[in-house]
C-alpha cells in the first residue's frame, strides 16, 4: 500500500522539526513522489548526508512502501 504526502510529511517534520516539506505527486499513484524539504538540521551538511537524513526520517520505508522518492534539500535562508 503506498504512502500518502501527509505520511511522508509527517514523519520528515518528526524527525527534523522546523522542518517546510513540500510534496509533488509525480505519476498520480500516491507511490512516486517528489519531496522538497528545507531543514535547519541541513546546515554544515552536503547534498548526500542531508539526503540521508531524510531517507532515515522514513525508517527504512525508502524501496518498500515508498517505491519512488525525488529529493531536493535545502537550508533556510534568512529574509
Amino acid at each position: 500500500m503506498p504512502m500518502s504526502a501527509a505520511e511522508i510529511e509527517t514523519m520528515i517534520k518528526a524527525a527534523l522539526p522546523g522542518a517546510e516539506v513540500e510534496m509533488t505527486d509525480l505519476a498520480g499513484d500516491n507511490d512516486h513522489w517528489a519531496a522538497r524539504v528545507i531543514a535547519p538540521q541541513f546546515a554544515g551538511k552536503n547534498r548526500v548526508q542531508q539526503h540521508k537524513m531524510v531517507y532515515e526520517a522514513l525508517s527504512g520505508r525508502m524501496g518498500g512502501v515508498l517505491h519512488a522518492l525525488q529529493l531536493t534539500t535545502a537550508i533556510p535562508t534568512s529574509d
